[in-house]
This record gives structure tokens, sequence and C-alpha cells, in this order.
């Protein structure tokens, strides 16, 4: 008779391999449907096999036809008995639905983190580089913003004459005074053969009411054009709609990718405040690789569900349902009145939190002179008002409409106040104070500045950035964890990683499975391009299912 090392398994023996001792257990092993403290040597002793130390008998082959030998068991001591069937009847259904709901977020956490991990790759790298654009902009274009003429500022009307005077055939749309000494004064203004959220700006030097240049401004916050390169590249990267695809991809995945990862990671941790945040330096490959990707991982948890949620705010399809549940929720942006006293007009907005990607542009029909000088009065009165950030001033192409003065979305600022004013007479035609606005309404304009890096300037970058590349690390260990759960074989040396035992959902309780099922069709509903993508997923994972029990069939 043969000997064999073997672990009894039912009525069979089943023979160890190396491959246990390390606990890396095959999709079909026996092994992997009994409790870790019943597989013997198979994850409590890693050198039994090495040493001859197993917890379980070197022993010869059984005959056939006979029962494998069974260990001696000494009768329990009577006071740990407990009644018959209450373990059977309570355990089964906590492991059971532990080890469903660790499953479903092993094989959730795969899939999606092979196949969408490299739109998230993107929006990383490209996040990256937006979130340090302002701090980069500010010294590329330092000859535009800034200026080294000391002494007091020309007067505003005057400001606005020298920027009419570089663009004589444009119609002026607003005026951003300097805010600090040594800034320059922006005069906008409407440019047709520009595209949309892009606006004409003249840089002018306050101290001399002479222009020192002109440019290409976007959005609210008036980004030159390196800025909003970039920033269109995070966006879509250059490919207009069907590019927001791929930031809606990364963005509706994200969240789900991080929460499943988190279910794994506590559940290995096994209660160890250390394990969970700290990576385990002494590991090495793959064990190491797991350590710092999940570890990583848990420390920008925070900041990913953020970038997730406020991102799903600017994508295509999602974003539109978002707008609709505002608008039915009351927490939209309020606007200020800008309609003089019997002359209704459209209210202008006072600077919603998308305004980066909605321009606001004036009125094209020119504006005389005379209203232009009225900007001094105007902006003295918002002054007056405690409205002392920077600000831009619209001003109206028509006399039955009002200046409008709103504070901008600069770094530091905070509010978004606007007053609307009457420039003939200094009368305040309606003003709105940030402090008014629904509370949702402010919470959805300070996300959509931290998420832009404005909200707290330069530190606000620093920890976008951090995070960009805390998550780029964190791809690639996952990835190089998937290439290093490849079985290795010489003859094909580039097979990909196995993927988690499929099965789990129908494997899952009713109680997890239905809920689950119907959250998901919500979800797939609200943000489509997840809905369309999960199916994908689950289409490729029953085909691959399909042409593996073929193979298995094939060759038994």
């Amino acid at each position: 008779m043969a000997r064999f090392i073997g672990v009894p398994v039912g009525s069979a023996w089943y023979p160890a391999t190396a491959a246990h001792a390390t606990g890396a257990l095959c999709d079909d092993c026996p092994l992997r449907g009994i409790e870790p403290r019943r597989r013997g040597f198979a994850h409590n002793d890693v050198g039994a096999l090495e040493t001859g130390a197993l917890p379980v008998s070197i022993t010869d082959l059984p005959a056939a036809g006979t029962e494998p030998p069974q260990p001696e068991k000494s009768p329990p001591d009577a006071a740990q008995q407990s009644p018959p069937g209450a373990v059977e009847q309570s355990r089964p259904s906590r492991s059971g639905t532990a080890r469903a709901v660790q499953a479903l977020a092993m094989r959730l956490h795969f899939y999606a983190g092979v196949f969408v991990a490299p739109f998230i790759l993107i929006a990383a790298v490209t996040g990256a580089l937006y979130a340090v654009a302002p701090s980069i902009e500010s010294i590329v274009n330092r000859d535009l913003l800034h200026v080294d003429s000391t002494g007091p500022a020309r007067p505003l009307s005057e400001q606005i004459a020298a920027g009419v005077a570089a663009e004589p055939g444009l119609a002026l749309s607003a005026v951003d005074p300097a805010q600090h000494a040594g800034d320059t004064t922006r005069v906008i203004f409407t440019d047709p053969s520009l595209g949309e959220s892009e606006r004409r700006a003249v840089f002018v030097d306050p101290a001399t009411a002479t222009s020192v240049g002109d440019s290409v401004v976007y959005g609210s916050t008036g980004a030159l054009p390196m800025r909003t390169w970039i920033d269109v590249l995070h966006r879509n990267l250059h490919l207009g709609d069907v590019g927001r695809l791929y930031s809606e991809m990364a963005a509706s995945w994200m969240w789900i990718i991080a929460l499943a990862g988190v279910v794994m990671w506590l559940h290995r941790s096994r209660g160890s405040l250390r394990r969970l945040l700290w990576p385990d330096r002494s590991k090495a490959g793959r064990p190491g690789s797991v350590s710092v990707h999940a570890t990583v991982g848990m420390w920008i948890l925070l900041p990913l569900l953020f970038l997730s949620a406020t991102g799903l705010t600017w994508s295509l399809h999602a974003g539109q349902h978002i707008t609709s549940l505002r608008q039915h929720s009351s927490w939209t942006t309020p606007v200020v009145d800008t309609a003089l006293p019997g002359a209704p007009m459209p209210s202008i907005p006072a600077g919603g939190e998308h305004a980066e990607h909605t321009g606001g542009h004036g009125m094209s029909m020119p504006v005389p002179a005379d209203r232009a000088a009225q900007a001094d009065k105007v902006l003295a009165v918002a002054r007056g008002h405690g409205i002392d950030g920077p600000v831009e001033i619209s001003i109206p192409a028509k006399d039955t409409t009002a200046f409008t003065v709103k504070e901008r979305r600069l770094p530091g600022v905070y509010t978004q106040d606007a007053i609307a004013v009457d420039g003939r007479t200094g009368d305040v035609t309606d003003i709105l104070r940030y402090a008014d606005w629904p509370l949702m309404a402010k919470l959805a304009n300070w996300g959509i500045a931290l998420h832009m890096g404005m909200l707290f300037g330069l530190a606000n970058q620093l920890l976008l950035l951090a995070t960009m590349i805390a998550l780029i690390t964190v791809i690639g260990r996952g990835y190089l964890m998937w290439w290093r759960r490849r079985p290795t074989r010489e003859n094909d040396p580039f097979t990909f990683g196995r993927a988690p035992a499929r099965g789990v959902l129908r494997r899952a309780p009713l109680w997890i499975s239905v809920p689950l099922i119907a959250v998901t069709a919500g979800i797939g509903w609200f943000a489509p391009v997840l809905g369309v993508s999960l199916l994908a997923f689950l289409i490729v994972d029953v085909v691959l299912g399909l042409i593996a029990g073929r193979r298995r069939g094939a060759v038994a």
C-alpha cells in the first residue's frame, strides 16, 4: 500500500499538497467547504508538510471499500455541552450570511476592479493635473495676472475704457476689479467666435489703466487656456459627450469598488487596527501587495466616496437625474432678480455650483459708454452692503436691467453673495445672501468647490493631489495582485489571474439577494452607465461560466 499525507473529507481521504499548507486552495478543492479549524494543517500549520508535524496522521492508504480511520474523540465535558441543535441552528445562519456578503464583495471588487480601473486610473492622472492647475496657472500666466506697478488704482470706469479700446469690436459683458495690489483687472467681452462658456478678457493694469494683454477665459473661475485644457481633459478627454462616458464610468463605479474592498479588508484584518490601516512591510510578493493595496485604500476611502458623489453631478446621464432631483427637492441655487421696477426681465444666476462649465455670458449687445461709467457707483454700493471679496460686475446692455455684483469662485472664497443695483440711481433692487441659501444648495456649492480644489486654496489642491497619487498606487498594486494570482505554467506564462468563485448570488440568502437585486436595479436606472456596464459584466460572467463548463465536460 502507498503512503500519503491526507485529511478526512466525508468518507474519503483527500491528499494534501504544499499549496494547502499555504492556504492557497484551488476553486474545486474539497477543503474549501470545511471550516479552517477542521482543515488541519491547511491554514494553521504552514511548515507541517516539511517537518512531518501534521495535525492529521500519516497513514497507509485504506483498502478499497473500507472507511478511513477516524481520530478518537474524548467525551465533551458536561459543563461545555449545549442543547442538541443549538449551535447548528444559529451558526450556519451567521456564517452563511457573512460568507455570502464576503464572496459577493470579492467577486464585485474583482470584476469592477479589473475592467473599470483603467477609467479610474485616467481620471486619477488627469485629476492630479487638474488639482494643481490653479497654482501652475498663476506661475505660467503671471504676465497677465500680475503687474509690478505701484500707486492707487485709477477709477474703474477708466480701466473699463482701456479694455474697450483694446477690443472695440466686441460687446462688453462684465468686469472683474483687481482685488489686491499687483493684481490686474479683467474687462470681459462676449466673443461670438468662441465656444460655450468661453469669453474674451482684456487684462488691465489698475494703476495705469493700460492693457497688458488679452486671453480667452472659461467659466465662472475665469480659467485661462492651460487650465481650461486640463479641465476638459479630465472631464471628457477632449472627445465631447462621448468622452464624458469615461468619467461617468469612473465616478459611477469608484464608490462601489471602494466599499466592496472595505468589506473584504475588514474581514481579513480580523479586528486589528494596525493591520487595517498600516501596511505590513514584513510581507513580500502578493501578500505585500495586498497589504499596501488595502491599507492605502482605507486611508483614502472618504475622499474617494466624496469625489465619486460630486463627480456624478457633472456626468452626462446620472447628472441629469441629480439635477431633476434637486429641482424637485428645492435644492437648486437661488438667483438674484435683475429686473428694474416696471421692466420684468429674466433673472441672472447668482453663481451656480457648476458655473465653471456654464459660462454665464452677458448680453451680446453693445454697452453705452455712460452705462460703463456707472460701474464705480455700483461697486461702491456693493462694498457698502458688505460684499468685500473678489467680485464680478455684470454690465447690462439695456437700461431696463440692473447691474449684478456677485462674489467670484476663487480659492478661499466660501460665500456667493450677490446684489442687483440700479446703475442710474444707485438703489439696491435685490440682494441675495449666501446665508439665505437652502442648506443643500450650500453643501452642493461647497462640495463642487472642494472637488475643483477651490475651497481651501493650496491646501485643498495638495489634498487632492495626494489622494490621486494614492489612488494610482492602489490601482497599480491591484493589477499586480491580479497578475501574481495567475496560475504559473511554462507553456503559457501570460495566463491571467483567476476570478473568485462564481455563483455567490445564487448561494446568498433570499433576504440578502432579493433586496440587493432591487437596489441594484434602482441604482442602475439612476446611473445608466453603471447599470449598462454591470449588465455587461454579468453577461461576460455567464459566457465564461458556460465555456468553462464545456471544457470540464470535454475533459471528463
